[in-house]
């Protein structure tokens, strides 16, 4: 029996951020079932393209939600909050989850206090935008900006950027899996649930260690600069012949190195042999470097700067890093077994035992209300498990 297969997590979620925290639950092997309103349904099911011959199965929504079951219940109702019920007791849950605003817990009867009474030692997970107190909502944007994350991120003197993967939403994510492990734990030990809350700002905000630490402790400021390094240099993109490379110089043995190369030897300067000097003519010092890279190809650079053990990266592009032997062979699919479309999806941070003994194939993100039949019908004896009333 694999770790986590006798465990089930129930959540009533939509968007990003309770969907791909509960798509790495999956990923460990748990039972994962989705909450979805029975008219309304999760809004991403409509975001993307629609690549699927049939509604609410467009592309956004199928990245995340591999590996689950979906359900469609009416919380709204009285005969919703009772198959809630039925819910918890039949299915023994282990862990309910929720990014409902939290003035909805009680009038949903989703709250902690009242999935409590239902089974005392379950793990019950709020995620909120700013906190169990606030219902103002969140989308992933706003936070990079209120966080500070969008400050960062861009030319030293553009506008500020948002950053290319939702981090407040992931990263979030990811938190969150943290807290539930802790609190799985802590019921194997004790026999006790737990109430989580986590704020997606609060989250975000943890990120920025060196920001924080050094702007208030020291009247460092820190903002966007770009690709260059705010205490390093040369670290930055330098066009080659053919494309980019990313290099990062760490220190002052590596640029030595790097200027005892004949295409650097014109580098060779008194006042670059410390990074400090470097750093203080970072702007200059970047366009001599460019004016070098530009003339080689990258794959040239790669095995130079390989060979003096100097970190360096071509820029890839997506398909280029699915292709990476390190990624390939970690990749994840999930084949429909009605249109047989086949889906690739990322990679996982860890390859879990679960997936492992799944050989890295998981159930297709489940269609909307997939398994009413199945679950009200089979387990709880409903006659009419598809009705629009669950």
């Amino acid at each position: 029996m694999e770790l986590f297969d006798n465990l089930t997590v129930l959540s009533l979620e939509q968007a990003t951020v309770a969907p791909y925290l509960t798509y790495r639950l999956a990923q460990d092997g748990m039972q994962v079932i989705r909450l979805e309103h029975p008219v309304y349904g999760d809004p991403n099911r409509f975001i993307g393209e629609k690549v699927m011959d049939e509604d609410r199965m467009n592309a956004y929504y199928l990245c995340i939600n591999a590996g689950k079951k979906a359900l469609t219940l009416n919380l709204a109702e009285p005969e919703g909050k009772h198959l809630l019920k039925e819910l918890i007791e039949k299915l023994n849950v282990d862990i309910f989850i929720t990014n409902q605003l939290p003035k909805n817990y009680d009038k949903l009867g989703i709250a902690y206090d009242i999935l409590k009474q239902i089974k005392p030692d379950i793990i019950w997970l709020g995620v909120t935008g700013f906190g169990p107190d606030s219902n103002e909502g969140a989308y992933d944007p706003i936070l990079q900006a209120r966080s500070g994350l969008m400050d960062l991120t861009g030319e030293a003197h553009g506008d500020p950027q948002v950053i290319g993967i939702p981090l407040p939403d992931m990263g979030t994510s990811e938190h969150a899996y943290g807290l539930l492990m802790k609190a799985l734990f802590k019921r194997a030990v004790t026999g006790e649930g737990t109430r989580l809350d986590m704020s997606m700002f609060e989250s975000s905000v943890s990120w920025l260690t060196v920001p924080i630490a050094l702007g208030k402790s020291f009247n460092t400021p820190i903002t966007r600069r770009g690709n260059t390094h705010e205490f390093f240099c040369p670290v930055s993109v330098y066009q080659t012949k053919d494309g980019f490379v990313y290099l990062a110089v760490g220190n002052d043995r590596q640029w030595a190195a790097m200027t005892a190369q004949e295409m650097f030897k014109s580098l060779d300067k008194e006042e670059y042999k410390k990074n400090r000097g470097r750093i203080k003519d970072v702007a200059n010092l970047n366009r001599a470097i460019n004016e070098i890279t530009r003339q080689h190809a990258t794959a040239e650079l790669i095995d130079l700067f390989t060979a003096i053990t100097v970190p360096i990266s071509p820029i890839k592009g997506v398909d280029e890093v699915v292709a990476d032997p390190l990624v390939k062979k970690r990749l994840l699919a999930a084949k429909d077994t009605v249109s047989g479309i086949e889906l690739t999806l990322a990679p996982p941070p860890n390859m879990t035992p679960f997936l492992e003994a799944c050989e890295q194939t998981l159930t297709f993100p489940p269609r909307f209300g997939e398994h009413n039949q199945n679950i009200y019908g089979d387990l709880l004896g409903y006659t009419d498990p598809v009705s629009g009333s669950m």
